[in-house]
C-alpha cells in the first residue's frame, strides 16, 4: 500500500480512536458523583474524597503501564497494542455498569488506567507518519479530537444519567467494542518491521525510563514545565463536578453541558489555532501564551460567582491547549524516529505522574474546604492553587529562555 495513503488512513483512525474513548470517558464523568453518592450513601463533599482515589488507581496503573505500551509497540507495532487496548476499556466499562460496591468501582477504574495508557502508543503512531515539521499540527489534531470527544459525551452523559445513574457506562462500552471491532479491519500498521526493536524492560519501567530521559539536561527544564502544569490542569477535571454541585446546585445535565463547552473550545484551539499560532510566533511565545492563560483562567474558575460566570471563563482558560503540543514537538525534535515510542512513553508517564496525585490533592482541598464542618468554606481552593503552579511553571520559561532552545 502507498506509505502516504497509509499514513493518512492511519491518522484518520488514530483521531477516531482518541475521540471514541474520550467520548467513552465524557460520558461517564458527568454522572460519577451521583454513582458515588448512591453507592456509599455520602454527601457531595465526601464523594469528591473517594473519586480522587479512583482517578489516583487510574493514573497509577497510566503511570507504570504507558511505558510498557511503548515499548511493546516499539517491538510489535502500533496496531496490536491499540486494539489490545481498546478492547481492555470495553472490559471497563462493562464492570463499572454493574459495580455495586465501591471497591468494583476501583477495580473499574484499574482496568481503566491499565489500557487508557494506550495514548502513548496513539501518539507514537501520530509520530510515525508525520514530519517533524507539521508534528505540532499532529499532535494538536489530536488535542482537538480529545476535546471533540468532550463536547457530545458529556452532554450524553449527563442526559442519560438523569434517565439512569448506569445507562452512560452501557453506551460507552459499546462504542469502546465497536471500536476494537472497527480498528481490527481498517487500521493500517505505522512502524515498518525495520525500524522496530527488542523490548527492553530497563525501557519500559517506568522510573528507570524518567532516569534515562533526565540525563539528558536539555530536557530538565521542559518536563519540569510540563509538570507543573499538567498538575495545575488536572484540578479541572478532578473537582470540577463536585465543584460545580456545591457551588451552583448543578444537575448531571448542567455539567455535561459545562463540560462540552470545554470540550468545543478546547477542541477549536488544539485544532485550529495550535499550528497556525506556532508557525507565526515560535514554540516559545505559543508554550507562554498558553500558560498565562491559564493561569488566568484558574483564578476566574476559583472567584466565580454565577454559574454563567464560570461558563464565560472558559474561553479563556481553553487556551491552555497551547501549552501540551508546542512542549509534544519541542521534546519530539530531541529525539530519533526510533525513540518516539519511548518518548511517547516517558511523555504519557509524566502526564500520568501528575495524574496520580494532583487529584488527590485538588479533591482532598476541595473536600477540606467545603465540608460542613470547613474552618473557612472556600470551595474554589484546587483552582486557586493550580494557578499557583502555572503561575510557576510560567516563571520558569520567563527566567531560563533555554527551556525552549
Amino acid at each position: 500500500m502507498n506509505s502516504s495513503v497509509t499514513g493518512i488512513k492511519g491518522v484518520y483512525f488514530v483521531l477516531v480512536v482518541i475521540f471514541i474513548d474520550c467520548l467513552g470517558l465524557g460520558l461517564i464523568m458527568p454522572v460519577m458523583p451521583e454513582l458515588i453518592m448512591e453507592i456509599s450513601g455520602e454527601d457531595v463533599s465526601r464523594a469528591a474524597f473517594y473519586g480522587g482515589w479512583m482517578m489516583f488507581v487510574y493514573a497509577t496503573m497510566q503511570f507504570f503501564c504507558a511505558p510498557v505500551l511503548g515499548n511493546l509497540s516499539d517491538r510489535f507495532g502500533r496496531r496490536p497494542i491499540l486494539l489490545i487496548s481498546m478492547f481492555g476499556l470495553f472490559v471497563d466499562y462493562v464492570i463499572l455498569m454493574f459495580a455495586g460496591s465501591l471497591l468494583l468501582l476501583f477495580v473499574g477504574r484499574f482496568l481503566g488506567g491499565l489500557f487508557g495508557a494506550s495514548f502513548s502508543t496513539a501518539n507514537a503512531y501520530i509520530a510515525d507518519v508525520t514530519t517533524a515539521e507539521n508534528r505540532a499540527h499532529g499532535f494538536g489534531l489530536t488535542g482537538g479530537a480529545f476535546g471533540l470527544g468532550f463536547i457530545l459525551g458529556p452532554v450524553l452523559g449527563g442526559m442519560l444519567g438523569e434517565v439512569d445513574s448506569r445507562l452512560p457506562f452501557k453506551v460507552a462500552a459499546v462504542l469502546a467494542l465497536l471500536n476494537c471491532i472497527y480498528g481490527y479491519f481498517i487500521l493500517p500498521e505505522s512502524l515498518s518491521p525495520e525500524k522496530r526493536r527488542a523490548f527492553s524492560w530497563a525501557r519500559a519501567n517506568a522510573f528507570g525510563a524518567l532516569q534515562q530521559i533526565l540525563r539528558r539536561p536539555e530536557i530538565h527544564l521542559m518536563l519540569l514545565v510540563l509538570f507543573l502544569h499538567q498538575f495545575a490542569f488536572h484540578a479541572n477535571p478532578a473537582v470540577w463536578s463536585y465543584y460545580t454541585i456545591e457551588k451552583f446546585q448543578w444537575s448531571q445535565a448542567q455539567i455535561g453541558i459545562s463540560f462540552a463547552v470545554i470540550g468545543f473550545f478546547v477542541a477549536l484551539v488544539q485544532a485550529v489555532f495550535v499550528g497556525k499560532i506556532v508557525q507565526r510566533f515560535g514554540e516559545r511565545k505559543t508554550l507562554i501564551a498558553g500558560l498565562v492563560m491559564t493561569t488566568i483562567g484558574c483564578i476566574g474558575f476559583a472567584a466565580a460567582t454565577s454559574g454563567l460566570m464560570l461558563l464565560l471563563i472558559i474561553p479563556i482558560w481553553s487556551f491552555s491547549g497551547l501549552t501540551l503540543p508546542a512542549l509534544q514537538s519541542l521534546i519530539t525534535r530531541l529525539t530519533s524516529d526510533e525513540e518516539q515510542g519511548d518518548i511517547q512513553g516517558i511523555l504519557t508517564s509524566v502526564y500520568s505522574l501528575t495524574a496520580m496525585f494532583s487529584p488527590v490533592l485538588m479533591t482532598q482541598l476541595f473536600y477540606r474546604y467545603s465540608a460542613p464542618e470547613a474552618v473557612c468554606y472556600l470551595p474554589g481552593a484546587p483552582f486557586y492553587v493550580a494557578a499557583i503552579l502555572t503561575a510557576s511553571a510560567l516563571t520558569v520559561v520567563l527566567v531560563n529562555k533555554s527551556v525552549t532552545t
